[in-house]
This record gives C-alpha cells, structure tokens and sequence, in this order.
C-alpha cells in the first residue's frame, strides 16, 4: 500500500531533521554561551518546524487542487499524526513543553502582568498554542468529511450526511482557513514585536536554548528521550496512515 512507501521517506525525513536540528545545536555560537540552558527540546522544536512545512504545503496543494489533493490529504493525515504526538509530548516532554507548566492560570497571568516572567511560553503564548491546536483539529476533522464534489472525497465524508458534508467542506475552504492563516499572521507579528522589545524568540526554537535563572529546571533533551520521541511520532503517523489512507477517495 502507498502508506507504505510513505513511511520509510518520512522516516529519513525525520531522522534527518533529528540530526541537522542537533547539528545545529552543537555548532552555534549562542550555544557555547554559559548563561544559556535548555528550554525546547529537540523533539518540541522538531514539530513547531515540521507543523510550518506542513500548512505552508497543504495551503498549496489545496489551493491548486485537482490531482494535488491527493497529496493535500497525504500531508494532512502526516498533520495528525504530528498533532496526536504534540498532544502526547504535552504530558511527557520536556519540562518547558508539558502543558502543565505553561498553561495560563490566573496566578501566572497575574505574575506576567506585574513583570515576572518565566521560561517557556508566557501566558499569551500559552493560550495561542491552545487556540491553533483547537483550530488544526477543526481543520483536520472538517478536511476529513470534507468533499469536492468532482473527484475527491475525504475518508470519513461517506460515514456522515450530505449536509454535515457540506458544512465542513464550507469550514474548511473558508472560514477554518481563514483563520488559521489569521492565527499564522498574529504569530509572526507577536514574534517581530518581542524581538522589537528585545526578546528574541526565533533562536531558541532553532538551538533550544535561552537564558533562565537557575531557580528554573531545564528540560531534559538527551538523545534516550529523543529516540523515544521519534518512535512515538512515526507510530502515531503511521496508525493515522494506516487507517486513513485506504479510505481516501
């Protein structure tokens, strides 16, 4: 089956990634600093870098369409699987990527409005990374129901009436699209404006590291947890593609 030949390519593809990312890492003057200390491990920047890969190639095949829907499809069951796994690594990552030590309680908000802030997201970076994980599944879940009513249907769209079909093929083509690219506009933007400030976002998500008081623990980011975290990324791709790929149409 097709998944099949899929799955050893995305491998490699991760696999890769793994090692330029590390490369990287190793290499990076900003990394040699000693006031700098883990915050993103390596599989949390992974999939922030492979989520971007991955809109920015379904906005273009689903755009184009036609025969590209095909691989619009392909890229959003590689999307789920990749969401599944974030939602995962929320619970067992590393310290900074746990939802639990970024969620926005009311006690952390106060603490960023008085001026203390911690590692990791602050809390209006915390409630945008719950907002497009919402708006991904919503993304997702329409584009799966969703049809063209030419030649491509998604693989749950015969499992659900005409008029629920209709309305998340509506979702998807318009307004879950209109605001996914919204959320993408806002986040660049909140990423130019910290920089303006003087809060430079961008490197950390590339090396993982940012200056922290020792007060704070750092993730753990060895290469055990690593291998642990591609295991559980190309097990969760590979039951999306297992189960989704044979009833695409």
């Amino acid at each position: 089956m097709l998944y099949r030949n899929l799955l050893p390519r995305t491998y490699f593809v991760l696999i890769s990634l793994f090692s330029c990312c590390d490369w990287f890492m190793d290499h990076s003057s900003l990394s040699s600093s000693p006031n700098l200390r883990r915050v993103w491990d390596l599989p949390t920047r992974l999939f922030h870098w492979v989520l971007v890969l991955l809109m920015i190639g379904m906005v273009i095949t689903g755009n184009i369409g036609g025969e590209m829907l095909q691989w619009h499809a392909r890229m959003g069951y590689a999307l789920l699987g990749t969401l599944v796994f974030r939602l995962i690594w929320g619970f067992v990552g590393g310290h900074w990527s746990r939802f639990v030590h970024f969620f926005p309680t009311p006690a952390r908000v106060a603490a960023y409005v008085q001026g203390r802030h911690r590692p990791g997201h602050n809390p209006l970076g915390a409630l945008s990374i719950f907002a497009v994980l919402v708006l991904l599944g919503m993304q997702l879940a329409s584009g799966m129901m969703a049809t063209d009513d030419i030649s491509f249907n998604g693989p749950l769209n015969a499992m659900v009436s005409e008029d629920w079909a209709d309305a998340a093929t509506d979702w998807h083509k318009h307004l879950g699209k209109l605001l996914l690219l919204g959320w993408v506009v806002l986040h660049v933007l909140a990423i130019v404006w910290h920089k303006r400030k003087g809060h430079r976002l961008l490197p950390a998500m590339l090396h993982g590291d940012a200056q922290i008081a020792n007060i704070y623990p750092e993730s753990k980011d060895n290469w055990g947890r690593r291998l642990f975290a591609l295991v559980l990324w190309l097990a969760c791709m590979g039951l999306a593609f297992a189960y989704l790929l044979p009833l695409t149409v």
